[in-house]
């Protein structure tokens, strides 16, 4: 029997044996925080209570409730707290570097499971993973303002995981003081709030954001709690009492949070393009309550990220292809961009500039990407290359730029252009039609690269051109999560240097290893110099 006793009891895990070679141990299930039921809804996760005898670990917990777009149904619990740790060694001679995974979906969907985030490629390098569950959607970033609903309730479950990570994993053969936090898409923003806020500070040594930035726009939720009402009244509470919306809040049904697009405002109700209702959000202050973030994320991220951390930052080539996804009305988008200039408008300059400058500002973005063509189909590559910028390409290198700024970190940058078999997120997704004489590199397909994709997963031989770009991408992983250096040795055949303020230094990664400078950087002098002249705060 393969058993670990850690801080709350003894846990039953498997030794299971690894297809691309040797074998790990699984613990599955493992619960990090109290189930947040009844009064504990919508409030920071609390400390899991012990348990006696031995705790069978061998199955995943429930995952957050959630309408699951790849398999178009709804599924789940609001008891989701529970995290998963895989260990090459349970007795090593030297600790293993930890690997801590926090699972995209735009902060809507997904889990921590195997259906997409197997171990099997990450553990043959010699590195523990621990893959977590946390709130999402409603039950995750609702926020009133009040100490009862202060909001961030699903990020602080990340940070009640981190914690429990640093309390427990050397008693599966881990490094506490070595530990990588990554994540891809929602789960790369989260990735960045957590090099800049204080609960995160002293958990983790290093940081990989894949395809996902606090710089983003999706996360950064406009009016929150103005939006919490507007739900309120949706689902039926008409009182203007705190404690009454409140009270109304903890007594719905769980099936009547999930799946909620609340639009504030009238573009937002008539655009058609991402909008993410519940997000990350800027907390109030209230006593005996810890806040996970505060102020606005320009001035935070120019105060600088947490000075001792390490971090690796990057986007994929065809990251906007994601947006043309599900119940995307592609005839509309062309009518829209093609009618209504203010279509081409970032969300920081549609928020806060007069629609004069918003009818500036769109008919420079659309002569920029399109000239004197219409947006249709004949354009449709071109229209990604907006959406790739205007949710991805600026807001990362933003980042990159401010944080290199101060000179206080260690920084990488990549642009991930794999292309295999392994690419099949337009397939996941349902959008391979408009792609299917060619191989692109849409939003999530660096994951089977890093994962095996169980839901969609190939028999993929160990030769194939496909595994060895696998192995090079799992090892630059994990050697950054090991050493602090993607490109310790010269196995790889190429040095990856640092990104710097002089020196804009990144890796293309693709077939072969390309060392290059300044990445996309036409296209991010043209956004930046949009936001220099007509809202500047966001520029770097």
């Amino acid at each position: 029997m393969i058993k670990v006793e850690i801080t709350d009891g003894i846990l039953e895990g498997t030794e299971e044996k690894n297809k691309y070679g040797g074998s790990y141990f699984s613990f599955k299930g493992i619960p990090y925080a109290e189930p947040p039921l009844g009064d504990l809804r919508f409030k920071a996760p609390q400390k899991p209570k012990p348990w006696k005898g031995v705790r069978p670990a061998k199955e995943f917990g429930p995952i957050c409730y959630q309408y699951d777009v790849y398999n178009k149904k709804i599924h789940g619990s609001e008891d989701c707290l529970y995290l998963n740790v895989y260990t090459p060694e349970l007795k090593p001679t030297k600790p293993v570097p930890v690997m801590f995974w926090i699972h995209g979906g735009g902060l809507i969907n997904g889990s921590g499971n195997d259906d997409l985030y197997g171990p099997e490629f990450l553990v043959r390098q010699n590195v523990i993973l621990v893959t977590i569950n946390y709130r999402l959607e409603v039950l995750g970033f609702l926020c009133l303002h009040t100490k009862d609903v202060p909001g961030n309730a699903g990020i602080k479950d990340q940070v009640a995981a981190l914690r429990w990570v640093n309390k427990n994993i050397e008693r599966f053969g881990g490094d506490p003081d070595n530990v990588t936090i990554f994540g891809e898409s929602a789960g790369g923003a989260c990735v960045s709030f957590h090099c800049m806020s204080p609960m995160s500070k002293g958990l983790f040594k290093r940081a990989i954001i894949q395809s996902g930035i606090a710089t983003c726009w999706l996360p950064n939720v406009f009016q929150p709690r103005e939006r919490a009402l507007v739900l309120a009244r949706d689902l039926g509470c008409d009182s203007d009492n705190e404690t009454d919306i409140i009270e109304f809040f903890k007594s719905q049904p769980i099936e009547n949070l999930i799946n909620k697009q609340i639009k504030l405002t009238l573009m937002e109700n008539i655009k058609e393009y991402p909008c993410v209702s519940f997000g990350i959000v800027s907390e109030k202050e209230f006593p005996g309550i810890e806040r996970y973030f505060h102020g606005d994320i320009y001035d935070v991220l120019r105060k600088g990220i947490h000075e001792d951390i390490e971090v690796m930052n990057g986007y994929t080539e065809d990251e906007g292809i994601i947006f043309l996804a599900g119940n995307c009305d592609l005839p509309k988008i062309y009518e829209q961009s093609n009618n209504c200039l203010e279509y081409f408008v970032p969300k920081p300059i549609e928020i806060n500039c007069p629609l004069t400058i918003q009818m500036e500002v769109g008919t420079r973005f659309k002569k920029f990407y399109f000239g004197q063509q219409k947006v249709s189909s004949d354009t449709l590559d071109q229209f990604v290359k907006y959406v790739s910028a205007d949710n991805f390409i600026y807001p990362s290198i933003l980042w990159q730029k401010i944080v290199a700024k101060r000179n206080k970190n260690e920084l990488f940058f990549y642009k991930f252009n794999c292309k295999s078999e392994r690419n099949i997120f337009t397939q996941l997704m349902g959008i391979p039609d408009l792609f299917k004489d060619q191989t692109v590199v849409c939003h999530g397909d660096d994951l089977p690269y890093i994962f095996p994709v169980k839901i969609f997963e190939q028999n993929i031989s160990m030769d194939s051109e496909a595994f060895k770009m696998i192995d090079k991408v799992t090892k630059l992983w994990t050697n950054f999560a090991k050493y602090g250096d993607p490109t310790p040795d010269n196995t790889l055949g190429v040095k990856w240097s640092p990104y710097t303020r002089k020196e804009e230094n990144y890796i293309i990664i693709e077939q072969f290893l390309t060392a290059s400078k300044a990445p996309d950087s036409s296209t991010f002098d043209f956004w930046e110099s949009i936001f220099k002249e007509f809202y500047p705060h966001v520029a770097v």
